[in-house]
This record gives C-alpha cells, structure tokens and sequence, in this order.
C-alpha cells in the first residue's frame, strides 16, 4: 500500500479496511460531495477501501477555489489519487462523476501506466455523445428546477434558503464544467467499463449509454435499473452488491495471471555469435 498523506483535502475515508482489500475511488454527481458514498463505503468495507473525492467550493472546502473546467478538475484529482492508489483499484463515478472517473483514467493510463482494475460509470451518457445544455446559465430558480426534476439532491437544502444560497456557487460551477466539457481525441481506454443506467433517465437514453463500448478496448457491460437519473438511490444493495463482486472477479482474474506468469518458464533468447 502506498504512503497516505496525512493532509489530503481532496480525498475522504470513511471506514477501515482489511489488508490487500481491493481499492474503490468514487467520483460524486454535479453539486455532490463524498459523503454521498458514506453508505457504499459502509457496506463495502472492510473487504473494499472506498475513497471519496472532495471537490473543492463545498462543505469543508467551501473557501477553496471553485474549478469550471472537466481538464483541470481531472488534472487535480489524478494528482491526489497518486500517492494513494493501490496495485488494485477501481473507479465509480455518477453522472458528473461518471465522467471525471474516465478522465482520471485517461491520465494515469496515458501518463503514468497505471490500469484500473474496472471503471463503473452511473447516470451518465457517453462522452461521444452530445446534447447542447445551458442549465448553468439559468438563474438560481432555474438551477434549482433542474435539480428538483433529478431528485439527487435532499429536500432539506432545497427548502432551506440559506444553505441553497451557500451550496449555489459550487453547483453552478460544476454545471458549468461539465455543459461545457468536450471530450479529448484519444478518449478511449483500456480498463473495463461497466456502465449502469436507470431505465427513465431524462438525461440518458439507453443508446447513448451503450456508446460507452466505443470508449474501451476492454470489456464492456451495461446494467439498466428502474429509476430516473439517481436510481441508484433505490438500488443501492443491488449496485454494491455489483460492485463488489465485479471487483472480486477482477482480483480473481489478477491473481490468476500473476500465476500464469510464474509457472512460465523463463526462456533466454539469445542472438547470433
């Protein structure tokens, strides 16, 4: 296991894990924060070390600057994520989330050689696929239509005035980066996407979210729930218990290569004299 900084704005652990225990970074939805997978980390651990990214502009680092830019907010989380990943490790992003965790992907296969075990990406459209939005440029009723039509977001800070005014900056920004995120020319990677969807996503339509397959040369897989664009909120055992058993196949999958590989007997290939 690698070093963990003890000063790390970016990334929240909410419950120990047991050693060699798989690694599950997650990626919160626009407007989110970590503690939206406090209860994946609950059920997962301590066979799963689920991390939480923390974007700056909201809760704790509400005072950090805020980043409208999908390239630059992947750049800072890669970043973070380094000095923390283990040999075994995997992504789980939703919606905004969904596609940081492929970025993120992008940058440490293509800059540092690492491949994630598996990339999960929930309530989220393909990056080849586009629709024009400007949510981010409504007014704040506006926003807060959006955001009441989605149902991702607790009725009590909907109705409390003051802590709506405090969380709309962050939200706009994350609107902003993601409305207006383009994806680069090499957007294709080599982990295995599992991409998950609920059947009455207003902002996804089953064919868009099959276009993931044009984003991997691994595997691919797709799992379509009941539900709007936070289904996961009613099937949550149903998504850890996926999760979890996804991981374990990847481990198994590891494990017996690694095996493969040392029972090979080793053969010197020599040139002519």
């Amino acid at each position: 296991m690698s070093e963990t900084p003890e000063d790390d704005t970016w990334v929240r652990s909410f419950h120990n894990a047991e050693p060699g225990a798989a690694q599950l970074i997650c990626l919160p939805h626009a407007g989110g924060s970590a503690s939206f997978y406090f209860p994946m980390s609950r059920a997962l651990s301590p066979r799963v070390d689920v991390l939480a990214v923390q974007y700056p502009g909201r809760q704790d680092r509400r005072t950090d600057p805020r980043i409208e830019d999908i390239g630059q907010l992947a750049d800072e989380i890669t970043a973070a994520l380094r000095p923390r990943l283990r040999s075994s490790m995997a992504l789980f992003g939703h919606s905004m989330g969904a596609i940081l965790a492929f970025e993120v992907t992008c940058r440490l296969e293509q800059q540092h050689g690492i491949i994630p075990a598996h990339v999960f990406v929930s309530g989220r459209r393909a990056p080849s696929t586009y629709r024009h939005e400007t949510v981010h440029l409504r007014d704040d009723d506006g926003i807060v239509a959006e955001m009441r039509e989605l149902s991702g977001t607790d009725a009590r800070i909907l109705a409390d005035e003051e802590l709506l005014r405090m969380a709309m900056p962050a939200i706009r920004s994350d609107y902003t980066a993601v409305e207006r995120y383009q994806p680069g020319a090499a957007a294709v990677i080599s982990a295995p996407i599992t991409a998950l969807t609920g059947d009455a996503d207003p902002r996804s339509t089953l064919d868009e979210v099959a276009a993931w397959r044009r984003h991997t040369t691994g595997e691919f897989a797709t799992r379509t729930f009941a539900g709007g664009h936070f289904f996961l909120a009613n099937h949550q055992e149903a998504i850890n218990r996926l999760v979890a058993d996804r991981l374990a196949n990847d481990s198994r999958s590891v494990g017996q290569a690694a095996n493969r590989q040392a029972r090979t007997p080793v053969q010197l290939v020599t040139g002519p004299e």
